[in-house]
């Protein structure tokens, strides 16, 4: 955490919501990042991580320091874990529902043929990663989505560092297992 962070930090326990307001444009992206790939929903996960910020602001007094952007992320992710426990029996949507805003341009060395089947591995990548469990969607998306250590995922989901490990190892292999299933899809170098 930067000083800037800090002071950042000590002005909005104060009261000054400008301030926090600068926190919130910092994990903006990564909060929302999260919700997305918990909620799988654009909508939900807007609302969440709307959520999960007021939830901060309100208990910001009780923040004593340590990892501000786990402490946040451990908000986010029991907003998620509130919603999914709402909504179990809901199907997930199709990953173009999920990011209709995203359809890059092919590249000048990327042939046709290799943009579609760019597109239909994300496509894949993140209709399995919905279907994993949720703590293990959300240890996977932390550590290999987020790139946070293992110690900041035992932090936020408020488990022991061999729980974290057991999780991602069970979700990547699951993921593996169920990416296997079409292994026509990925580059030959994945085709175990």
């Amino acid at each position: 955490m930067t000083s800037y962070e800090e002071d950042l930090i000590k002005q909005s326990q104060g009261g000054d919501l400008d301030s926090f307001n600068l926190l919130v444009e910092i994990y903006q992206g990564p909060i929302y990042n999260l919700t997305l790939r918990m909620l799988g929903n654009p909508q939900d996960a807007e609302d969440v991580a709307q959520d999960a910020f007021v939830l901060a602001w309100k208990a910001i007094h009780g923040f004593k320091g340590g990892s501000f952007k786990a402490w946040l992320f451990r908000i986010a992710s029991n907003a998620c874990t509130d919603l999914l426990r709402s909504k179990k029996s809901r199907k997930a949507d199709s990953l173009d529902a999920i990011f209709p805003e995203y359809n890059p341009l092919p590249s000048q060395v990327e042939s046709p043929e290799d943009h579609v089947m760019r597109e239909e591995v994300t496509r894949l990548i993140g209709q399995q990663l919905l279907s994993l469990s949720d703590e293990q969607r959300l240890v996977v998306t932390l550590a290999d989505l987020q790139g946070l250590s293992y110690e900041e995922i035992a932090q936020i989901t408020d488990c022991s560092l061999g729980t974290v490990k057991s999780r991602l190892n069970r979700g990547r292999a699951n993921l593996r297992d169920l990416l296997s299933q079409h292994k026509e899809l990925l580059p030959p170098e994945f085709r175990l």
